[in-house]
């Protein structure tokens, strides 16, 4: 008998020993997180390819049959906030803008970058009736801006194009939401956000004195990062994260002679359908959302890193590239036969 048990224990070892391989390739959960949240602090956002994976159900969809739940986690506090679930462990994935990422990479935070979010146009809107004019009138005047996010590092490169800096206005630090109520109270006289400030416009509470649109030197960039830690653990998963990712890209671009079916879905963020359409009118779709790490984005990351350390924003500066990983979105691009479908962009 024991002989018996001996020889069971051998033939089962390798078979129980395989059974926990292949446990250990799925993780019990996904943890998503997004910086920022819909109209009226619903958890849900718009406006480009990575918003459809929450608004569609995509990842939910992919990992169902393997009984893995996808969790979402949409955060007020946007970037600075997503940092901190990074920092904590919560966090595998996550949309991400360029300067709250660098700080978080400058910081130690073990993240990696898988494919290139989109770049998202810029408005800095005042009060209807304010006397306010161009961006050289912010001199001196209450000026929103939401720190630690993408918006603080552009509203610097627009404010020094005009000839000012962040100190020679009172600049004032506000999430979104605070933004809008401030801008509707006159709380402030001027402030930078997205395109839901073209809905306070149309409300006649806000005029646009400036937009970032057909000048891509100041939009906010972002990208698709990853925590390496999970990324080591189940580099399966996080290709068929980034392979779903590249498919809602995929058919965004193939929209572009008309948006509307994306901004119906886009329009559950509160954010109305005719912001996103005036949003994106005369953009390439392509271009705008791609998903490659090109030229483009090196070019753009390298300059956010470089003027971060030079406003302070970070302690000390690093390399680019080893930051990035692209062998998930190559496998995806190739397996997919989508090489080619977006053309590699280059800084203008």
């Amino acid at each position: 008998m024991k002989q018996l048990f001996k020889l069971l224990a051998l033939v089962l070892a390798p078979l129980v020993i395989a059974l926990s391989a292949q446990a250990a390739e799925k993780p019990t959960e996904i943890r998503v997180a997004n910086p920022g949240v819909g109209v009226g602090n619903r958890p849900v956002v718009g406006g480009s390819a990575w918003s459809l994976l929450n608004l569609n159900s995509t990842l939910e969809s992919e990992f169902k049959s393997d009984g893995v739940p996808v969790r979402w986690n949409f955060l007020r506090g946007a970037g600075p906030a997503v940092n901190e679930t990074y920092a904590n462990g919560l966090t595998d994935f996550s949309l991400l803008g360029d300067l709250p990422s660098i700080i978080g990479r400058a910081g130690g935070l073990k993240t990696r970058i898988l494919a290139s979010g989109p770049k998202s146009n810029l408005y800095i809107a005042v009060p209807s009736d304010s006397p306010i004019q161009s961006i050289k009138d912010l001199k001196g005047k209450r000026f929103a801006v939401f720190k630690g996010t993408c918006l603080q590092l552009s509203a610097a490169r627009i404010l020094e194009a005009n000839g000012l800096s962040e100190r020679d206005t009172r600049a004032i630090n506000m999430d979104n939401a605070t933004t809008k109520a401030a801008l509707a109270t006159k709380d402030v006289d001027a402030a930078i956000g997205g395109p839901d400030l073209l809905a306070q416009r149309d409300q006649g509470i806000v005029r646009i004195i400036y937009s970032t649109k057909g000048d891509p030197r100041y939009t906010c960039n972002s990208t698709i990062i990853g925590s390496e830690d999970f990324i080591r653990k189940y580099p399966e998963i996080t290709k068929r994260v980034v392979r779903q990712y590249v498919l809602a890209a995929k058919w965004l671009a193939e929209q572009e002679k008309d948006l509307s079916p994306a901004y119906r879905v886009w329009s559950r963020s509160g954010v109305p359908f005719g912001a996103f359409k005036e949003d994106w009118a005369g953009e390439s779709v392509r271009d705008r959302d791609s998903p490659l790490v090109d030229a483009y984005v090196v070019a753009r990351y390298k300059n956010s890193i470089a003027d971060a350390k030079r406003l302070g924003l970070i302690r000390t500066t690093f390399d680019f590239e080893p930051w990035v990983d692209r062998s998930f979105l190559d496998q995806v691009l190739r397996e997919e036969k989508l090489e080619g479908f977006w053309k590699p962009r280059t800084l203008p």
